[in-house]
């Protein structure tokens, strides 16, 4: 490799480190959604506590950097719609008035391709999400990111600075000790963690409205005080919750019960995180 070839990536670098700052100042408050276990329903709160915040008349940005398995589109009825470009930048794709969108389902030509990358492949793309999106001003931005402590979340804890994790867990066991491990992660990695969401805490039979917990209960919050970390509140099953994600709605906007259920964690998200 020349060494002219080095010195223009250098400046290549330097240049998307610069968009990169730029574009995040823009930006009031991002929120790395993450859990340390698949199946936790990550997706499923990011994209409510997102559309909720937008029903309130906030400008909200939805990144989805699960790369290999990207779902957010589909859940916002988005499917099949591809990202534009003005200029150099790509366009978010808008849900309403108030939220902007963008996932890797965006931009495949086939919604069926695999995204076969190793780290580096994926570290790119993330930057890139940030440096060549014209996301504009923003009060918040959720980032979903894959199960783990992997590439994206690290990717997205080094490059973004000022975000907060949002670790979402149920409150069995098995699901408890991989949160842990979020827990150290953002400790390690310097990122602020706004809080612990217990979510699928207890169905709520649609007949007689009764809770039942089928998970257990309560382990969130006792994880939360064990661990020293915020508490953000719990987020019940609904069988609802399944028929608005088929359907490409939030929740949160499909039914009553749905702003209910997730009023007290965007209260806390607005008003800056629980006060003592």
């Amino acid at each position: 490799m020349s060494d002219a070839h080095t010195r223009n990536q250098e400046t290549e670098r330097q240049e998307q480190d610069k968009r990169i700052v730029e574009k995040l100042a823009l930006i009031k408050h991002k929120y790395l959604v993450m859990s340390g276990k698949g199946g936790v329903g990550k997706s499923t709160v990011a994209v409510n506590l997102a559309a909720a915040l937008a029903d309130r008349g906030y400008s909200v940005g939805l990144m989805d950097v699960d790369l290999h398995g990207p779902s957010t589109m589909k859940m916002l009825g988005l499917e099949g719609e591809s990202v534009k470009m003005s200029g150099q930048q790509l366009m978010p794709i808008p849900f309403g008035e108030h939220l902007k969108v963008l996932s890797m389902a965006a931009l495949l030509e086939d919604r069926d391709t695999a995204v076969i990358w190793r780290g580096p492949l994926k570290i790119g793309a993330i930057k890139q999400f940030i440096s060549d999106v014209l996301w504009g001003e923003l009060d918040y931005l959720f980032i979903d990111s894959p199960p783990g402590t992997g590439d994206e979340p690290l990717t997205v804890a080094q490059v973004m600075q000022g975000a907060q994790g949002i670790i979402v867990t149920t409150p069995q066991e098995i699901s408890l000790l991989d949160i842990r491990k979020s827990i150290t992660f953002c400790r390690q990695v310097n990122m602020p963690i706004m809080g612990i969401l217990e979510n699928m805490s207890g169905l709520i039979c649609p007949h007689c409205g009764e809770k039942i917990d089928l998970f257990s209960s309560g382990g969130g919050e006792r994880t939360a005080r064990e661990m020293g970390v915020p508490f953000l509140g719990k987020i019940p099953i609904r069988p609802e919750i399944v028929t608005s994600t088929d359907q490409g709605q939030p929740y949160v906007l499909q039914d009553d019960r749905g702003k209910e259920d997730f009023s007290d964690v965007i209260d806390k998200l607005i008003n800056g995180g629980i006060k003592e």
